[in-house]
């Protein structure tokens, strides 16, 4: 880890010799980052790799053409408003945000400063552009999901628990994406094909998810799907080992779901969105591009995580035909 970068962990922001911000010339660009990944989360130092191997690969480096300063937050609207005031009070060129509460909190504070947003569900539905293909405005940049997913995640439940007569949706209204219904619409539609019961439920903080994780627990043919939003991700480490105490077979929307010991995950892979999708349109955007005529960009690379070890602690087989369908199996 290099040292710049470790300090930006530690204390929050970017710090630069005083004497690199002397020397700043015109040739010398600011970017600024507010993401709701915590500093000391193991995700933060892959997404700060994966942008600056990105934006070296366009010839933007670090402390010699592209100063960088980041804020890190978590699930707090008020400390996502003082992180987007303190970014926009350093004049940056461009900002780089994520996921959705990010987002909104830097919208409300700059219509005019480029935004390349990341890890957004629904920006269109959210107000942070006028269409996909146009967005106009000051923001663009990638989507995570299609609505389409809440299905797919309620058919691989199916998939790896044949028996599945009921499984359970968690989310947080305030964090996931239109208060949850982007994904319910096609989850609610799957489940009826099954016929699987959907048991919808929102939580707002950690003592609702626990207590609704564990009035799951040992329940026959019964499952857990995991919701993509902010607060789950923040809490992955907890829902994961709770759904294995409780022998809850369970979906999730990212693999460092399964990493931590979650059944399985089908998403985006984050960190390419990170490396080749948000360097690209920062460049653009650096050498002269509107945020709004860059069209907002569906993701294209998804990747399916199983995780042996918890199926066997479950006492799942998992379907040939399904193993042999993941991208990556952990043993």
């Amino acid at each position: 880890m290099r040292r710049r970068v470790f300090i930006t962990l530690i204390s929050g922001a970017a710090a630069w010799p005083l004497a690199a911000r002397a020397q700043k010339s015109e040739q010398v660009r600011r970017i600024g980052v507010l993401t709701g990944v915590p500093a000391n989360d193991p995700e933060a130092m892959l997404r700060v790799n994966a942008i600056l191997d990105g934006l070296r690969s366009f010839g933007w480096i670090e402390g010699v053409n592209i100063l960088i300063d980041y804020r890190w937050a978590a699930a707090d609207a008020a400390q996502l408003s003082v992180f987007a005031r303190e970014l926009i009070d350093l004049h940056p060129d461009v900002l780089i945000v994520g996921p959705t509460p990010s987002t909104v909190a830097m919208l409300k504070e700059t219509r005019t400063i480029p935004i390349v947003f990341v890890n957004v569900a629904d920006p269109v539905g959210s107000g942070f552009a006028a269409s996909l293909s146009r967005p106009g405005g000051n923001a663009t940049g990638f989507i995570n999901f299609e609505e389409s997913f809440g299905g797919k995640w309620v058919m691989l439940l199916k998939e790896i628990v044949p028996n599945l007569t009921r499984a359970a949706v968690i989310f947080n209204p305030r964090t996931a994406p239109n208060a949850g219904l982007y994904f319910l619409r096609s989850m609610r539609a799957a489940a009826a094909l099954s016929p699987i019961e959907l048991i919808e439920k929102p939580v707002n903080n950690v003592a609702e998810l626990v207590d609704a994780i564990n009035t799951l627990a040992h329940q026959k043919n019964t499952g857990l799907i995991v919701m993509a939003d902010l607060f789950t991700s923040l809490n992955k480490d907890l829902i994961s080992s709770l759904a294995v105490q409780n022998s809850i077979p369970s979906i999730y929307p990212y693999r460092f779901f399964a990493e931590s010991g979650g059944l399985m995950s089908y998403g985006i892979d984050v960190i390419d969105t990170y490396r080749r999708g948000i360097a690209s349109y920062v460049d653009r955007i650096l050498r002269g591009e509107r945020p709004g005529d860059l069209p907002i960009q569906a993701p294209t690379k998804f990747e399916l995580v199983i995780n042996l070890k918890t199926a066997k602690a479950l006492g799942l087989t998992v379907p040939p035909q399904l193993l042999a369908r993941a991208d990556e199996v952990i043993e």
